[in-house]
This record gives C-alpha cells, sequence and structure tokens, in this order.
C-alpha cells in the first residue's frame, strides 16, 4: 500500500529479502525503498552520500582490500533480553565466517551488547573485543551499560581489550582516562563531536588511543596541522622526543571548556 512503512528487524529477514532493499546490483533493477527510524521514533529517507548494495560479510572480506582492518559490531536490540543460548548462536554464525575469510585482515570485535561481548571473548582468541558504551550520555536497564566505571569492570572482569566511548561521556568525565590507562585497557571514542578537529586533538593530549570518526582524511589532515610543534629544536647529539603535555584534572576541565557545545 501506498505511504505504509513495515518495521522489520534484519534478523527477521531471509539473504534474498535482505539483499532485495535498497539499490540492486542488476542494472536497471528497483530495490525495495530503505526507510530509517531516528530515536525520536519518526520515519525518514534512508539517505547517504554514496549507496550502494547491500553484501554479505563474507563478500566484504572478499572484495575490500585486505590490508583494510575492519571493526566488527555486533549489533542486538536494546529492548530485548537475550538467551544466552540465541547469542551463542548468532555469534557463532557470524565467527564462522570471520574464520573462514579474514585471513590475516586486521579485526576487533566490539558491541554495545555486554553479554555478547564476554560471549565472543570467549568464542575465539584471535581477535581482540571491545565493550562499547555511551559512557552514561544515555541509561539503559543494564547497568552495566551506564557509565564508564561499569565499562571499565566489565572489561576487567571478562578480559576485554579496551572501551569504545562515546566521546561526550569522555570529555564530562576527563579524570576517568587515566584510571582507564591504568586498568591496562585501550581506550577509543565515537560520536558527531570527533567530526571536529580540535576535539580529536583534545583527545590526543589527553592520552586517548585511538578516534572513529565519519570524515577521516579531512579531520586527519586538520589534527596533524594541530599537532606539529614549531618550537621543536634539537640540539646537536640530542634525541628527538615526542612530547605529550600533561594535565591536571583543574587544567583538564578548563581546557575543555573551550570546546563549544560539548557537554549538551
Amino acid at each position: 500500500m501506498q505511504g505504509t512503512v513495515y518495521e522489520r528487524r534484519i534478523t527477521e529477514l531471509s539473504l534474498a529479502e535482505f539483499l532485495s532493499y535498497g539499490p540492486q546490483r542488476e542494472e536497471g533493477v528497483a530495490g525495495k525503498p530503505l526507510m530509517r527510524k531516528t530515536k525520536d521514533g519518526k520515519i525518514v529517507s534512508w539517505t547517504v552520500e554514496t549507496d550502494d548494495s547491500a553484501c554479505t560479510l563474507k563478500e566484504a572480506f572478499e572484495k575490500v582490500n585486505p590490508s583494510i582492518g575492519f571493526n566488527i559490531e555486533l549489533k542486538f536490540d536494546d529492548h530485548i533480553v537475550y538467551q544466552q543460548d540465541y547469542l551463542i548462536h548468532v555469534l557463532k554464525a557470524v565467527l564462522h565466517v570471520v574464520l573462514e575469510y579474514a585471513k590475516d585482515r586486521p579485526i576487533i570485535f566490539s558491541s554495545f551488547q555486554p553479554d555478547a561481548a564476554l560471549l565472543v571473548k570467549n568464542l575465539q582468541t584471535c581477535y581482540p573485543v571491545f565493550f562499547l558504551t555511551n559512557g552514561g550520555t544515555e541509561i539503559y536497564y543494564d547497568v552495566r551499560r551506564n557509565s564508564l566505571e561499569e565499562a571499565t569492570k566489565l572489561c576487567l572482569e571478562g578480559g576485554l581489550e579496551g572501551i569504545v566511548s562515546e566521546v561526550k561521556g569522555i570529555f564530562r568525565n576527563p579524570g576517568l582516562v587515566n584510571k582507564i590507562k591504568e586498568s591496562k585497557l585501550s581506550l577509543l571514542t565515537y560520536g558527531k563531536l570527533n567530526n571536529v578537529p580540535e576535539a580529536v586533538y583534545m583527545q590526543h593530549l589527553m592520552g586517548i588511543d585511538g578516534v572513529i570518526v565519519d570524515f577521516v582524511e579531512q579531520v586527519t589532515e586538520a589534527v596533524c596541522k594541530l599537532v606539529k610543534k614549531p618550537d621543536e629544536v634539537l640540539l646537536e647529539g640530542e634525541e628527538k622526543v615526542q612530547n605529550r603535555p600533561q594535565f591536571s584534572q583543574r587544567e583538564l576541565s578548563f581546557l575543555l571548556k573551550l570546546i563549544p557545545e560539548l557537554i549538551q
């Protein structure tokens, strides 16, 4: 029916149904329209800068340059309480493809679902696993998702390699960065604010290990210009040392105020 939107989870679709949505591989064939639901429940058109047909994980491994690493995010519904047997079934299906086709490609697994993150760590020993968290910027029924402190606890107890936090969660609690690093965990961030070069540079100063951004080339170039030290002068016989300024909690709090709309 014209104007009617049917909401279905990807896990409810067969492979053929999944591939029938969006742009199609065969020239002249129109796929079923894709829509998306915003956090406030609105249904809007699916729009991206460049469209392409959907593919499977196996095809991504086969067609993407093998030197490019993958961050495989294991997605689950925020509002469903999953049984362990179901999680294991899904994770084993993903791992089967990864172990068969990834070869030597760099890979990390990540998930907002705490049990999924712990299980995928226990089901394989080849790849690091990171726990995704909003860092307290949103609240969930599962308390393990509600703070950086809980994320750190989960990683340490489950043997995970690190945390990927919404960047605002880090900027609201800059003092936790050192505690996380002292726990021997890697710390990455994601979020729209990471498209602001000054925000990424601030994280460089704080010791963040990496950032997830939308505009990789532009942000990289801008941050490189900020990182360069114009007063770097070496005396004869001295070794070049990469200096990273060390800030106290009070100094960091002051510097963070320089980034507009940081904690809005």
